[in-house]
């Protein structure tokens, strides 16, 4: 009993960092170190804000239950901590990839207020993508991250990634025509505040937006009826939780979105491995196994499937702070409010047009994502095996073409994907085996699309260091 509270003393300690005050120079407080505890504990709450409000927006698209998606973004982010043992700094949020195949199964605000058994549908896909992270986690921990280099090069995941924000152009057009001037008050006011702002505020613009809409709304009569769901909501309360059903035609929607939380967890541990100047390789496997067992529990209770959060990676970047004290501080506070009935029900009564705003930006950020990962990766468009990838995959996700076998539906997602993998390696086996093609279509390379924007943003709020590091991001 000895030897394990001594494992878990050293487990849950952290050196402080210089003074715990000031940072100087090139100084950067890293993953095993903390500040003072008030200092902490205050950038812990701003990695709160910097998630909360693409966190929020996920259960105000689909309709479920805000404040148990929030109950279960911090109990996965203390779960990814502990088995990445506190050596990945990364907030688990709400993944947006899951909101189409959400929608398809009728999971969706527009059907609201949704009955249990509608979520319970929802939940049995959510639990099926989590379970074959974990399985991905774990394959890779054990034998390398080599076979998804193979399976998944950038021509594919690009493809796939992008093919799954485009699916959603429809939703985000629905939403919008609910209140036209709502939306567009809203999405200029995050565009806006992105470029305008240098700070903190930048970093939540998302965040600030949607108030500025939700005032914008409540100015037009747009929130009316809200007060009375908000008032009669307690102000304590355990979340609203949910259990999982299984059909198969909507279960085969939710393989796709696997494949975009790998490229996103791969990407987003690189990012931090750049900035912090850590190799991070061999826990990249227990990362993806933790953000999976996260996704597996917030399908088992009602939460929303969970992603590591860029948002929370553009905080240490400014910070220049990547203890993973912080995040547990966030996971803390996160937990605290998610046992606050009257909070969830604020989001549960967003108007539609603020929703419209936010949905038309973010999820044209998934679709460009993808863009990006063609582009960071060098994919070369002259080469037919590529360019014919990409354009039949894309129609077929986009205008969301369905096939039925038996009981069976699959929408444009889940074809779009499998049209994807098989014209992809099926033509490229072919042009090997007929010596038509000189040169292969790509060179499979692990997707580094958080990278970029991460390392760019430490370049830019700290001078530049003796030795720079790599990176690429989203």
């Amino acid at each position: 009993m000895s030897t394990v509270l001594s494992r878990l003393k050293t487990f849950m300690t952290w050196t402080v960092h210089g003074d715990g005050k000031n940072l100087t120079g090139n100084q950067a407080v890293a993953p095993d170190e903390r500040l003072t505890y008030p200092r902490t504990i205050g950038i812990g709450a701003q990695h709160v804000l910097a998630m909360m409000g693409s966190t929020l927006l996920v259960p105000a698209i689909t309709g479920m239950p805000a404040s148990t998606t929030l109950f279960f973004s911090a109990i996965g982010t203390a779960i990814f901590l502990m088995i990445t043992g506190n050596k990945v700094p990364s907030y688990l949020g709400s993944s947006f990839a899951f909101i189409a195949p959400l929608a398809a199964a009728g999971v969706t605000s527009a059907n609201g207020p949704l009955d249990g058994a509608t979520i319970a549908i929802g939940l049995g896909g959510i639990l099926l993508a989590g379970l074959l992270l974990a399985a991905v986690g774990a394959l890779v921990h054990l034998l390398g991250g080599g076979w998804i280099q193979k399976l998944m090069p950038p021509a594919v995941t690009g493809t796939i990634v992008a093919l799954i924000g485009l699916n959603l152009a429809g939703a985000a057009k629905d939403m919008w025509n609910g209140s036209p001037w709502t939306a567009i008050v809203t999405l200029a006011a995050v565009l806006l505040l992105m470029v305008l702002s240098k700070g903190f505020l930048g970093r939540i613009a998302i965040l600030a937006g949607a108030i500025i809409g939700g005032l914008f709304a409540a100015l037009r009569g747009e929130w009316d009826g809200a007060g009375a769901v908000i008032g009669d909501a307690a102000w304590f309360g355990l979340p609203e939780y949910h259990t999982p059903t299984f059909e198969g035609s909507v279960l085969i929607a939710f393989i796709p979105v696997v494949l975009v939380l790998i490229a996103e967890n791969i990407g987003h541990v690189k990012s931090v491995a750049a900035m912090t100047n850590r190799d991070l390789d061999p826990v990249t496997g227990r990362a993806l196994f933790a953000d999976g067992v996260a996704t597996t529990l917030a399908g088992l209770g009602g939460g929303s499937g969970t992603t590591t959060y860029a948002e929370n990676i553009g905080v240490m970047a400014a910070t220049r702070v990547y203890s993973t004290l912080a995040y547990w501080v966030a996971a803390a506070v996160a937990l605290l409010l998610s046992l606050v009935p009257k909070f969830g029900a604020i989001v549960a009564v967003v108007p539609l047009g603020v929703l419209g705003g936010l949905a038309t930006l973010l999820f044209g950020l998934i679709a460009v994502l993808g863009a990006r990962i063609w582009v960071q990766n060098g994919v070369n468009f002259s080469h037919p095996v590529n360019l014919v990838t990409a354009a039949v995959a894309l129609i077929i996700g986009t205008a969301d073409y369905e096939a039925v076998w038996g009981t069976m539906v699959f929408n444009g997602i889940a074809l779009g994907t499998l049209a994807a993998l098989v014209i992809y390696h099926g033509l490229s086996w072919v042009a090997q085996k007929r010596g038509t093609q000189e040169t292969p279509p790509t060179s499979p390379a692990m997707v580094e699309a958080d990278v970029v924007v991460a390392n760019t943003a430490h370049m830019a709020s700290s001078p530049p260091a003796a030795k720079k590091p790599r990176g690429t991001k989203k």
